[in-house]
Parts: structure tokens; sequence; C-alpha cells
């Protein structure tokens, strides 16, 4: 037994646990060369992320000229086809990530993904990097069905199921996963480091990081509170 406040600790991937982030601009200004279109900074496509890989290319269409649906359908498909191939060329954890993972599992603390991008690419990724074995579940964008991706609270719903959690949190960087985990009633902790679209304060998260050496005593500080 633990006296950790938490059983569970679930994570976001892209902009939480993994900086995916020039993989992804890769994917997008492949997607707009296609249609002509200017390469973005990562910096620039950086906010972007986390709505899952359509809006991300909607983002980005919109800042260079616009679309419309049937362009979005393409580009899209063009985006998924680069990224399969070129998942994990830069992406890695965040520093002290991992230390952060071995640190709460010592606690008896089970760990999980619960992210926007496809869980097919997530759980790719996750392999790649040697992290699959951390976690109880990962669940993607997809794996509930249309429309049940966060913000709705329905993957962290499923998350406390899949890991007969009792007490759990979680950790993410963005609007979607903030929004997400309050209305599963669960604490949520956000990270400055992440892919940001607005100030972290602004998140409305219930603590905020500013690298994961912070992450087990901020925990242990929600759980006290609460």
């Amino acid at each position: 037994m633990t006296d950790f406040p938490f059983d569970l600790v679930g994570f976001d991937m892209d902009g939480t646990l993994l900086d995916t982030s020039a993989d992804l601009a890769a994917a997008v200004n492949h997607a707009l060369s296609q249609a002509g279109r200017p390469a973005l900074d990562v910096a620039e496509v950086r906010p972007m992320i986390g709505g899952g890989a359509r809006h991300m290319l909607a983002q980005g269409l919109d800042r260079t000229g616009g679309c419309d649906p049937a362009m979005l359908d393409r580009l899209h498909r063009v985006l998924l086809d680069y990224y399969e191939a070129h998942m994990v060329v830069h992406t890695a954890p965040y520093p002290q990530a991992v230390e952060a993972l071995d640190s709460l599992a010592a606690r008896g603390v089970r760990l999980a993904v619960v992210t926007n991008k496809l869980e097919a690419y997530a759980t790719r990724v996750l392999a790649a990097l040697g992290l699959t074995d951390r976690f109880v579940t990962v669940i993607g964008g997809d794996t509930l069905g249309p429309g049940n991706g966060k913000p709705s609270p329905r993957p962290i719903q499923e998350m406390i199921a899949r890991a007969g959690a009792h007490r759990a949190a979680f950790v993410g960087d963005s609007i979607y996963d903030v929004r997400a985990a309050q209305a599963a009633g669960v604490p949520v902790v956000g990270c400055s480091f992440g892919f940001l679209d607005r100030p972290v304060a602004d998140l409305g998260a219930d603590a905020v990081i500013d690298g994961f050496a912070e992450l087990v005593p901020t925990l242990e500080r929600l759980g006290a509170a609460r």
C-alpha cells in the first residue's frame, strides 16, 4: 500500500510527456507544401497541437491562406501518411519525465496516457521510445469513437475504469486536458513548458509545474488540499 494521495496519474502525450513538436511541424509543413503554401516554424505550429491532427492542419491552412473542406480532407491524409513514416525523428520525453514516471511507480501509482493523437500512433511512438510497459492503458482520440476525445470527460472516465482506480489525477498542457479532467471530476496539473495556445495561468488547472522535477511534490500538495 502507499500513502500517496493518488493511485492513478494520467498524462497527455504531446506537449506533456513528449516534445513531439518538430515531428508534427514537419508533417504539417509537408502537407502545406502539397498545396503550395509556405512552411511554418515549429514555434508557430506548437500552439496548434492538442486537438488532433486534423484540427492542427486546419489551423496551419488558415494561417497560410485558408482552405475548403475538400482540401482539408485531402491534405489531412497527406499529413497522416507523412507522419506515419516520420513519427520519432526528433520526438523525445521532456527532461526528467521518465524519472517522474519512475518515482510515481515506486510509490505504487499506476500510470496512463490519454491523448487526442490516434491510438495506433500513440502506441507506436511510446513503443519506439521504450515507454509502453510503464502504462496500464493508452487511450487515443479515436479510441471511444468520433466526438469522444478531450475535452469530453469520457476518455478520462475510461482511463479510471480501465485502471480500477479510486483517486486519479491528470497532467496536461492544453485547455482540452483541463476541461476533460475537470468535467470528469479529476484534479489536473498544467505544464507551463507544453504546447500552450494561451498563458498557462488561463488554463484553469489546479496547479502548474515548470518541469517534471516538480510533479511528485505538486501532486502531494494537491492531494493534501483535497
